[in-house]
C-alpha cells in the first residue's frame, strides 16, 4: 500500500529528481511492513487438536461424559463423576479425556 501511495506521489505531487526516492521509500517501507508483520503473525503456534484440550475445563454431563466447548466427551476419571461438576481435564486417550480436580493457583 506504501509502494502505492508513493508511485501516486511520484506521478502527481513531486518533481522528477524526488519522484524516484518517493517510489524507492514507499516500496522500502512496504516490504518492511510485510516483514513485521510477518513475524508477528508466527510469534506463537496455534493450539489445535488434542493437544489443546489438555489443561481446559470441562463440566460434567453424565458419569462418562463431560461437555468441553459445546461438545460432549467420553471421560474417565478417578473420582466419580457427578453431573454439573466442573473438573479439569488432564490427559487425551484417543476420544476419552481424563479428567481430575482442577488445580489451585497460588494467591
Amino acid at each position: 500500500m506504501l509502494l502505492l501511495g508513493g508511485i501516486l506521489l511520484a506521478i502527481f505531487v513531486v518533481p522528477w529528481p524526488w519522484g524516484i526516492a518517493t517510489v524507492i521509500g514507499g516500496g522500502v517501507l512496504d516490504v518492511a511492513e510485510s516483514l513485521v508483520l510477518l513475524r508477528w503473525s508466527r510469534r506463537r503456534r496455534a493450539a489445535t487438536g488434542s493437544e489443546a484440550l489438555v489443561g481446559q475445563r470441562v463440566v460434567v454431563a453424565s458419569p462418562t461424559q463431560v461437555r468441553i466447548g459445546g461438545e460432549l466427551w467420553r471421560a474417565r476419571s478417578d473420582q466419580a463423576l457427578v453431573p454439573g461438576d466442573e473438573l479439569e481435564v488432564s490427559r487425551v486417550d484417543g476420544l476419552t479425556l481424563e479428567v481430575r480436580q482442577p488445580s489451585r493457583a497460588p494467591r
